[in-house]
């Protein structure tokens, strides 16, 4: 197995310990600065090495050719995976809501729309195609990787521009991050229609 294959499992590895610090109570008792508590925090510092890998794997893979099929399907779940656990726990934490209102149908959007895209790359599995991911597939996954930082800090640090700015940055990050998942799941499905169709 190569380097970026194994950074990738290493990302991997990363989820299991951000939901063990999610459920250790005391860590959300203690606040490192305003609203940001200790647990947040140690998950922030996860979830930062956790994307850098994603960054640093597909570049070594692109740079000295070590892309495989398993980097190809492996990279984009395991991103899709440490997304959704560290949005989950921000939604049990009431994070994602805006001026009072809460926004928590977007990650139903999101898992909704991952599970069309595992559920087509099966199918191509199926008939010797691997998908690789596509541009507006990362832009997804980049404005999804920037909701997550920016909730875990309490959207820090706009908060200090002036009132409702948390509010403010909040809804433009995850309506950015709804509409990024929702264009990207429909160019996923159009380009890679005749997959389904070969299915039938």
């Amino acid at each position: 197995m190569n380097l970026p294959n194994k950074l990738t499992l290493f990302r991997v590895a990363l989820i299991p310990l951000i939901i063990i610090v999610s459920l250790i109570s005391p860590l959300y008792e203690i606040y490192v600065f305003k609203e940001v508590t200790v647990g947040n925090f140690i998950i922030l510092i996860i979830f930062l090495i956790a994307s850098f890998t994603d960054f640093l794997d597909g570049h070594i893979a692109r740079k000295y050719n070590l892309i495989t099929d398993f980097g190809k399907f492996m990279d984009p779940l395991a991103d899709k995976i440490l997304v959704i656990s560290t949005l989950l726990i921000l939604l049990e934490q009431g994070k994602m809501t805006a001026f009072g209102f809460p926004l928590g149908f977007v990650l139903i959007l999101i898992v909704a729309r991952e599970f069309m895209v595992t559920g087509i790359r099966l199918i191509a599995v199926q008939n010797n195609v691997v998908i690789a991911a596509s541009k507006l597939g990362k832009i997804k996954t980049v404005s999804q990787m920037i909701l997550v930082i920016f909730l875990l800090l309490e959207c820090y640090p706009f908060t200090f521009i002036g009132a409702n700015t948390k509010d403010i940055t909040a809804l433009v990050l995850i309506s950015f991050a709804g509409l990024t998942t929702l264009v990207s799941g429909i160019d996923y499905f159009i380009k890679n229609k005749d997959v389904i169709l070969k299915s039938k």
